[in-house]
């Protein structure tokens, strides 16, 4: 594990900040039911060691249990959601758009398209599929699951 941090973000109200000290993955567009009623849209996350994250104060960090497998992290003041965290995996999502710009990072493909809302079309030519991803990032945070 680094010292040094490589990224910073929080929540739009900043009752929730973190800092990365490691590497992200590049960007996930995801389109699942669950991420559209949660994001109100699509979400976009990158993900990182849960190691590698680090968050001074977690007293307004809340968490809902989204499913068996999973929970969604977001701030108790403002209702920013900020992370994706699949319960056996040593990897957390973190939404991309809670980042401190300029992330640097790159939307790399699309996931869940099967469950895309019909009001808006893919057209970016980024592969694209139907459900999550089972492969490996190379160099830090895994693609397991969903986000």
């Amino acid at each position: 594990m680094s010292d040094e941090v490589v990224a910073k973000g929080g929540c739009l109200c900043g009752a929730v900040r973190y800092e990365v000290r490691g590497a992200l993955r590049d960007a996930v567009a995801c389109h699942c039911g669950q991420c559209l009623r949660w994001h109100g849209h699509h979400a976009s996350y990158t993900a990182v060691d849960k190691d590698e994250l680090h968050m001074p104060d977690t007293s307004a960090l809340r968490w809902f249990a989204s499913s068996a497998a999973a929970r969604r992290g977001f701030c108790a003041h403002c209702g920013s959601s900020l992370f994706w965290d699949r319960l056996d995996s040593p990897y957390l999502s973190v939404a991309a758009g809670s980042l401190d710009q300029p992330s640097g990072l790159t939307t790399a493909r699309h996931i869940f398209v099967g469950e895309k809302a019909d009001y808006y079309e893919l057209t970016d030519g980024l592969p694209q599929l139907p459900r999550g991803m089972a492969d490996q990032w190379s160099g830090g945070a895994s693609d397991e699951g969903t986000n």
